[in-house]
């Protein structure tokens, strides 16, 4: 269901992941773990901004239809390699749970979720996920208490 795509040399507990994916969808997602340059790069063509990110979710943009007639993917989530060890490390915990959370981050954006236009749907609903994968607390939810 994950097609991972690891450009880096951080160690990627696949299974857990393709947890979270299961619990949202059955759609395959493509993963990209990547580095800040490659990251910054995309974000200046899609979204605007020169600056290196955390993740990027790209949805693949086809008719409901097509995607259940032809099982197209979900779409493709990029991480940054940086963000997930300095995060894991500023945060205190696991390299696999700051990359665990961001996928849930990116996911959610994959399903149309936008906490940037939304009134808090997606907050909840991560909420809801990290619980139940027994994750701190998630990128929402710490830019709210820093």
């Amino acid at each position: 269901m994950i097609d991972l795509d690891n450009q880096t040399t951080l160690a990627v507990d696949l299974e857990a992941l393709e947890k979270i994916a299961q619990t949202l969808s059955t759609k395959e997602v493509e993963l990209i773990i990547t580095d800040d340059k490659t990251i910054q790069e995309l974000n200046a063509e899609y979204r605007g901004k020169n600056s290196a990110t955390d993740v990027l979710s790209f949805p693949v943009e086809a008719p409901f239809t097509e995607q259940s007639i032809f099982g197209m993917p979900l779409g493709s989530i990029i991480i940054a390699e940086s963000y997930v060890k300095e995060k894991a490390e500023t945060f205190g915990h696991s390299i696999q749970d700051e990359l665990s959370l961001l996928f849930i981050h990116g996911m959610l954006h994959l399903l149309g979720f936008d906490h940037e236009c939304d009134d808090g749907e997606m907050r909840m609903r991560e909420k809801e996920l990290i619980e139940q994968f027994d994750l701190p607390n998630s990128l929402i939810v710490r830019t709210e208490e820093y």
